[in-house]
């Protein structure tokens, strides 16, 4: 059988949350490198599309090839664990602690800036040989996102801080039901299909995502975009990281767990947590 039933993958969830808390620092940093890596490797891709056809849709049809290459592979994204983790402090699963998702969620962040870092600074020496010349058509477009996702929404004061805040929630409601999507199947083909609607919803809608803003921000500084590291951070990755945060959490992890875990028997539970066994 290819498709889970919901309170069988919530169980899931639940379970994925509990061994990314327990899992060692060396693993964590391992996996969100590597996760950064590859997802700025697809939105450096799907801007590349963007200018190149001038059709943004088929930049956003094509970049979750990234997210769903880095979670089949067991990656981790710091929107997914902002999910996945906290679940298992709500479950009261044995040993999982309030410092336990925050470790959890510090090292990803870490993992995942520093694998989105080494793209950007990649990114740039590519579009420019190495600093010697101006960026070409796909850096200077990288670096005017970075200006007008940040000074853009300066301009508006608290009512672009509210919309940056938004975006940042609807952003994680589809990122972690992409993540979610890898687990209702049991197949590659069924995984990617899941994955690859809502994370194509995101891309399109310009929705912000922490980790795809990590490459795309500092890529612009270092490509000598007109906005500072201060205005990056206050104006983009904290409140969109926030904003991640509660979306995913609120609309995908919390409404999940509470209408197909906390509303079943005991019984239940402990019999979707065990694995099935073929006749």
């Amino acid at each position: 059988m290819s498709y889970l039933a919901p309170s069988e993958f919530v169980t899931k969830m639940v379970d994925a949350g509990e061994s990314k808390i327990f899992m060692s620092t060396r693993d964590t940093i391992i996996r969100a490198y590597m996760a950064g890596a590859i997802l700025a490797l697809a939105a450096w891709f799907a801007v590349t599309i963007n200018v190149n056809t001038g059709q943004p849709l088929v930049g956003a049809l094509l970049f979750p090839v990234g997210f769903v290459m880095l979670y089949l592979l067991g990656f981790d994204l710091l929107t997914g664990v902002f999910v996945l983790s906290p679940l298992a402090l709500i479950d009261k699963r044995p040993g999982v602690t309030l410092g336990g998702v925050l470790r959890n969620w510090g090292l990803v962040f870490v993992g995942n800036f520093a694998g989105a870092f080494t793209v950007a600074f990649m990114m740039a020496f590519v579009t420019t040989f190495g600093f010697t010349q101006a960026p070409d058509k796909v850096g200077a477009a990288i670096g005017h996102i970075g200006e007008g996702r940040t000074l853009g929404y300066a301009a508006h004061g608290a009512a672009g801080m509210a919309t940056l805040f938004l975006r940042g929630m609807l952003c994680n409601w589809m990122v972690s039901t992409g993540v979610v999507g890898a687990m209702i199947s049991t197949s590659v083909p069924g995984k990617v299909i899941a994955m690859w609607m809502p994370i194509l919803v995101f891309f399109y809608m310009v929705f912000e995502h922490s980790v795809v803003n990590m490459f795309l921000f500092p890529s612009g500084l270092l490509l000598g975009a007109k906005f500072s590291i201060m205005d990056y951070l206050i104006w983009n990755e904290i409140p969109t990281v926030l904003g991640n945060l509660v979306g995913g959490l609120a609309f995908t992890g919390m409404t999940l767990y509470a209408t197909h875990v906390m509303t079943l028997p005991k019984r239940q539970i402990d019999r979707a947590a065990k694995p099935r066994v073929a006749a």
